[in-house]
């Protein structure tokens, strides 16, 4: 599985390929700025992208800019965005076009080798890897605005945080020391409350969910 990878400072940079390198991954390129980045997207059709999200020459959004300018150019392309805050506009833009492949993850609670090659691969799958913190903002901002999620239960909510994770019904259910028929059944609940279409694609209704979740409707 090919990797570009996108990091301005060198230890850190350095040791993600070494990482990556270890799982088997294939370091197509490992860049520093944010024309690196979009020549190496480009260039090399990778299968993943690893980005931080502020990369020279701006230091402010360059990195995720880049990844989203490729992604307009290749659809679906799975990017994973590094940062060290929750930025709600970055997450609201990443989750915007809804094809797949996504993830968010804080570097300060990435806690070990593991969480983070099954965030990578999850992604590269096209699936989504979302830090619980990130989603806990883009679920409390709903929340404050008094709009359908508020009609969402305690343990609806508590579904719907580890959906947006990226787990599958028998996860969640293992998680929450339930069935996973029960789980099934506050899926089809948060839906119906949302408006969304009932989905077995674990992916797209993530996806759906967090877009919904982020509209400023």
């Amino acid at each position: 599985m090919r990797v570009v990878l996108a990091e301005d400072l060198f230890l850190l940079r350095d040791g993600l390929v070494r990482l990556l390198e270890a799982y088997d991954f294939e370091i197509a390129a490992a860049v520093e700025t944010g024309p690196e980045l979009t020549r190496a997207l480009a260039e090399l059709n990778p299968d993943v992208a690893v980005v931080d999200v502020r990369l020279p020459p701006s230091h402010t959004d360059e990195g995720l800019q880049c990844a989203l300018a490729a992604r307009r150019a290749r659809p679906g392309l799975p990017v994973l965005v590094l940062s060290q805050h929750v930025e709600q506009l970055y997450a609201r833009e990443l989750l915007a076009d809804g094809a797949g492949g996504v993830g968010y993850l804080l570097k300060d609670r990435v806690f070990d080798a593991e969480q983070f090659i099954d965030a990578v691969r999850r992604v590269a799958a096209g699936g989504t890897a979302m830090d619980p913190q990130v989603i806990q903002q883009l679920l409390t901002r709903r929340q404050a605005d008094d709009r359908p999620l508020g009609r969402v239960t305690p343990r609806e909510l508590e579904v719907l945080e580890l959906m947006a994770q990226g787990r599958s019904n028998a996860a969640i259910a293992g998680q929450l020391v339930v069935t996973e028929r029960a789980i099934a059944k506050h899926t089809s609940n948060i839906f119906a409350k949302l408006g969304l279409e009932v989905s077995d694609d674990d992916n797209r209704r993530v996806l759906a969910v967090l877009a919904y979740l982020d509209q400023d409707h």
